[in-house]
């Protein structure tokens, strides 16, 4: 016996066969063990965050009043008065005296105050809440929200950052005018002009340390706008806002009314990509 042509051709094939078998088995294996770890599946949320209040407030109290009367719809005054005066007229003992004389007498008689108010009640003390503006207590999002971005980053994966998240950069200038850039990665930022800024209901920040600001100005040099020492702001799209609200909310379960600040961080994830992280939070009481 001796080996023919097919069965160096088919114990060929078997060996490849099994050789490409074990390849995609140890790949398989290698991409299971390092593949990266699923992004949490966050419960979708509406916040509602009412910000209000004073910074020497007191950290239980709202506008409201108490009062021991019983609640109604139209509440007014307790004390206010109403003034009626009644004219009574009487004739009292017409006496005849003579031909030539007569009297008649008569009497006035003026009511006094009578209470004509509806009482009402509401609850609370009337004391202001500890926090900032109007509403029940708290800080908006703009004062108690701090991002933070690697400042030993180069220019151009800050700007992939920003590009990521859909963040627009804004320049207030000298002549009133509101100047925006967007697709930061590009070699020439995409720009539009506006001359009010009333239709702008986005989240916006602006820097209050770090060395970004410096890069902020670089990217508007590359689209050709000389910002100077005008103010700059991140407008952050409606989406990430509310990622923003979610990963706060989710950190410590806290209300936004009792949380003072609450610090987020920029990561990279495998891929190129980026997510916000909260670090740590502070807290009213």
């Amino acid at each position: 016996m001796k080996l023919t042509r097919y069965d160096r051709i088919s114990s060929g094939m078997i060996a490849a066969f099994l050789f490409l078998t074990l390849s995609t088995g140890v790949a398989a294996s290698y991409w299971y063990a390092t593949r990266p770890p699923a992004e949490p599946q966050l419960i979708p949320m509406e916040l509602l965050d009412l910000s209000g209040g004073d910074p020497e407030g007191a950290t239980d109290e709202a506008f409201e009043v108490e009062s021991p009367e019983e609640l109604v719809d139209d509440a007014s005054l307790a004390e206010e008065l109403s003034e009626e005066v009644e004219l009574q007229e009487t004739l009292d003992n017409v006496v005849e005296l003579s031909d030539q004389a007569a009297m008649q007498l008569q009497q006035v008689n003026a009511s006094g105050e009578q209470n004509v108010g509806t009482p009402g009640s509401s609850v609370g003390s009337g004391r202001r809440p500890l926090g900032s503006g109007p509403g029940s207590g708290g800080l908006p999002r703009e004062q108690r929200w701090y991002i933070r971005y690697a400042d030993q980053a180069d220019i151009e994966e800050y700007a992939s950052q920003l590009d990521h998240f859909g963040i627009e950069l804004g320049a207030l200038l000298p002549a009133g005018e509101l100047v925006y850039i967007s697709k930061l990665s590009s070699p020439a930022p995409q720009v539009r002009r506006v001359t009010t800024g009333s239709n702008e209901k986005r989240l916006y920040m602006t820097w209050r340390g770090g060395n970004r600001r410096q890069a902020d100005t670089k990217l508007f040099a590359k689209a050709g706008i000389d910002v100077g020492r005008s103010e700059i702001f991140h407008f952050y799209p409606p989406q990430v806002e509310q990622r923003l609200a979610t990963l706060e909310h989710n950190y410590a379960k806290r209300a936004a009314k009792d949380i003072r600040r609450t610090y987020f961080v920029v990561e990279p994830k495998p891929g190129g990509a980026y997510e916000l992280v909260v670090t740590r939070q502070t807290y009213f009481r």
